[in-house]
């Protein structure tokens, strides 16, 4: 892809998100896409929303879980932007008509007190970077078809990532832990829709642990230079499959004594 195919995308793609009309799959548009093609029009999209007015709040990480990279054929995580107007709170009724197709999934997420970058940090870093970690919900949308309905080919990780990793809001609990508080590794969710349990899952599916999922973050980050800020969120990545959230939906992921997690959609 060239640059100007990159830009093309990314325009598209705010389109999307702005009128709530899909765009076709970009990896069947452009046959020779990858990786690096994926992750500059995501840049490009970012570059946009700052030039929009729009600031950075944090980065999520996606397909942390064996079982997503299989599926996608993949052995690596991907990531995404959090901007401020994603930001929801907990136990907010979400308007009808803000999301396309809106599914959630329940995380883990870290605050950050401190700068966390470079290729040589530590585990030990990421630890006493973070502020606090809490219970987290991630709202999943899709500004792109998740299957092409000619050929019923379904979308790439390239046009995932493209579209913001699929990111499109975050909802943190109200309580807050000293990151070593919990074996982060055991820390588990209950997820309801509308009261009936859809998903369980638990932290270790993150990567094994999610505070490795953060450390993956930084490191790839300061491969472009990057580094995460104090007073970023981190969403670490999901250890549930996605739950759908169609209108007048309920969701509500229990977390057990790490807290709980509430967002309706109108």
């Amino acid at each position: 892809m060239t640059p100007q195919d990159h830009a093309r995308a990314a325009a598209d793609l705010l389109d999307a998100e702005k009128n709530g009309n899909q765009i076709g799959l970009l990896s069947l548009r452009h046959p020779e896409m990858g990786m690096d093609d994926a992750y500059a029009v995501q840049n490009a999209i970012y570059r946009a929303k700052l030039n929009a007015g729009r600031k950075v709040i944090g980065w999520k990480i996606g397909l942390t879980s064996k079982a997503m990279q299989y599926a996608l054929g993949i052995n690596i995580p991907d990531s995404g932007i959090l901007f401020d107007d994603m930001v929801f709170e907990h136990g907010q009724t979400i308007p009808a008509g803000r999301f396309i197709q809106p599914r959630i999934e329940a995380e883990i997420a870290f605050v950050m007190k401190s700068d966390l970058g470079g290729e040589g940090i530590s585990r030990a870093d990421v630890l006493a970077a973070t502020d606090y970690v809490t219970p987290s919900i991630e709202i999943l949308d899709t500004r792109i078809q998740r299957s092409d309905p000619q050929t019923g080919k379904p979308r790439t990780v390239y046009d995932t990532i493209s579209d913001n990793a699929a990111n499109a809001g975050v909802i943190l609990g109200s309580r807050r832990h000293a990151v070593e508080a919990f074996d982060l590794r055991w820390v588990g969710a209950l997820t309801y829709r509308n009261g009936e349990i859809e998903e369980t899952g638990l932290g270790a599916g993150v990567l094994n642990d999610p505070v490795e999922s953060v450390l993956w973050l930084a490191r790839r980050m300061a491969q472009y230079g990057q580094k995460i800020e104090p007073g970023q969120v981190i969403l670490s990545g999901s250890f549930i499959r996605p739950v759908e959230c169609p209108p007048h939906t309920e969701i509500h992921a229990d977390f057990g004594s790490f807290g709980d997690v509430r967002i309706s959609f109108a």
